[in-house]
């Protein structure tokens, strides 16, 4: 049984997003599992990455702090094979097909593997380009997981036929960022993928209060969650684990 599967295999699933190296890898990796022990079922590890085009100013921002205290790819499989001794939560990594090609495909993918990374979310390639990393993914055993936008629409239908492990349904347009309201948009989307394919769908981009995390599971498989997150990283500091760790436990319970 792939890892992915038991995300959403006791209900709703929550999936926290931070940013690697911010404010430091001790400090990421002390998140994680703390975040694990709180309830999260599967944790997105954003690799920070000079021009992240699908994030707002938050986590851009953590991306900056994240490079300026010299965070490499290397150092980041460093630090979750260094979690892998105590954890196996789900991971999944956030990256841009940049930072990607840079590596070298074969081993990015290669070194998923043997950190024990599920999958990898790549927002910059579209799914008329995904055979760029596709086949690599497929023989490391690493899921590619697709996204949906409402910008999507007459492609979700194809995007959710080939669509593995989970859909990332993106919920409003625009950047990642906390919202006051969250695009009505993203139930529609949903409804047509599940009539393609039963695969569990998680809505991200903007939600970040336990109501907006309880409306939206209500509607979908999953929630993810990540400037919140960020902003309080970027408040505290060294010192967010605690804060950070209540509010996934927090928002755990809301989707409950």
């Amino acid at each position: 049984m792939n890892k992915l599967d038991k995300v959403f295999a006791n209900g709703k699933a929550f999936i926290p997003f931070i940013t690697v190296g911010d404010p430091s890898l001790e400090i990421t990796e002390r998140l994680v599992l703390k975040m694990a022990e709180a309830g999260a079922d599967l944790i997105e590890l954003g690799i920070p990455f000079s021009d992240p085009i699908a994030e707002g100013p938050v986590i851009q921002a953590a991306d900056n702090r994240a490079l300026l205290a010299a965070t490499t790819t290397d150092k980041i499989f460093a630090m979750v094979r260094r979690i892998r001794e105590t954890c196996d939560i789900p991971l999944a990594l956030m990256t841009y097909v940049n930072p990607i090609f840079t590596y070298g495909t074969e081993r990015f993918m290669n070194n998923c593997q043997e950190a024990d990374i599920s999958a990898v979310i790549v927002p910059d390639v579209p799914f008329e380009e995904k055979e760029e990393l596709k086949p690599f993914c497929s023989k490391y055993n690493v899921t590619l997981i697709s996204m949906i936008a409402p910008t999507s629409q007459n492609r979700i239908r194809m995007i959710a036929s080939e669509a593995e492990g989970f859909m990332y349904c993106v919920s409003s347009m625009g950047v990642t960022g906390v919202r006051q309201e969250i695009g009505s948009g993203v139930e529609d989307m949903i409804r047509l993928v599940k009539e393609v394919k039963d695969i569990p769908c998680a809505i991200g981009f903007g939600i970040s209060t336990p109501e907006q995390a309880a409306k939206m599971a209500g509607i979908s498989d999953g929630v993810i969650v990540g400037s919140a997150i960020v902003k309080l990283v970027e408040q505290y500091g060294l010192d967010c684990v605690p804060p950070v760790t209540e509010y996934v436990r927090k928002m755990r319970e809301a989707i409950k």
